[in-house]
């Protein structure tokens, strides 16, 4: 038997209207109450407290003090776990190979690998620094607290989706938008990329087009000169966070056994 999301609903006493991930009408005052001062040192000192972040930032230190070179350290797992999510780049944890050879490179050799997959790679390999500083550099205590900071408070904004689908990607949007300097540095970051196409309506179909031609679709419907606008950048994140709820709200109504799965893992 197919049970309804209706059904479903009423089974587990969830409320239609009050998903985990929010909805439309939610999206906006979310992203108001995220931004108000103080609220994310108040979100990220909770954050400090919390069981799995203190126990992946004991790992990242053990696995620091062990490592036998920098290119052991840029390897390992427990490290890895830290530094690329602080480093903008997630999705990157599980392609240690990838993530050494980058983050070794010079970022300001036109040639070398991290410049040449992107502003983000480019810009994490200048902040760690390795390329020159080697496994010293990585260890250094000041670096270490940059790292665990940056990783702290990827931890929370993260949490905060589980609230309002999105709502990480629109505050690191709101923070990072007035980097891009064309339309190339957006499309080159997985999030302004995420943040931007979404925003435009754009289909997820264009990243089999060429760089130029999804550069092309951005810039027939944004002026990349606009992200410097604080204001123009507010209402691209909140036109985001609309579209991300919605999806979210369109998933969870297609598919009511996910629900119960879901709900069954936390039981």
């Amino acid at each position: 038997m197919v049970l309804t999301l209706s059904q479903v609903q009423s089974l587990f006493g969830v409320q239609a209207s009050a998903g985990a991930a929010g909805n439309a009408a939610t999206a906006i005052p979310a992203l108001k109450r995220a931004t108000a001062e103080g609220a994310e040192a108040k979100g990220i000192a909770q954050e400090k407290k919390d069981p799995v972040t203190l126990t992946a930032l004991a790992q990242f230190r053990v696995a620091l003090d062990k490592a036998g070179s920098i290119e052991a350290a840029l390897q390992d797992p427990r490290i890895l776990k830290v530094i690329m999510p602080a480093l903008g780049l997630p999705d990157q944890v599980g392609n240690p190979g990838l993530v050494r050879r980058a983050l070794l490179s010079d970022p300001a050799d036109a040639k070398g690998l991290a410049a040449q997959l992107g502003s983000t790679w480019s810009a994490a390999a200048a902040t760690l620094g390795v390329h020159a500083t080697g496994l010293d550099g990585l260890r250094d205590a000041a670096m270490v607290e940059r790292m665990s900071d940056a990783f702290l408070k990827y931890q929370y904004r993260t949490g905060l989706d589980d609230q309002q689908a999105g709502l990480s990607d629109a505050l690191y949007f709101l923070e990072a938008a007035k980097t891009a300097d064309d339309v190339f540095d957006v499309l080159g970051d997985p999030v302004l990329r995420r943040v931007v196409t979404g925003a435009l309506g754009l289909p997820d179909q264009i990243a089999v087009q060429s760089v130029e031609a999804q550069g092309r679709a951005v810039t027939a419907r944004l002026k990349v000169e606009s992200l410097q606008d604080e204001r123009a950048v507010r209402k691209l994140a909140e036109r985001y966070l609309i579209v991300a709820a919605n999806s979210a709200s369109a998933e969870a109504a297609t598919d009511p056994m996910a629900m119960l799965t879901a709900l069954s893992v936390r039981a």
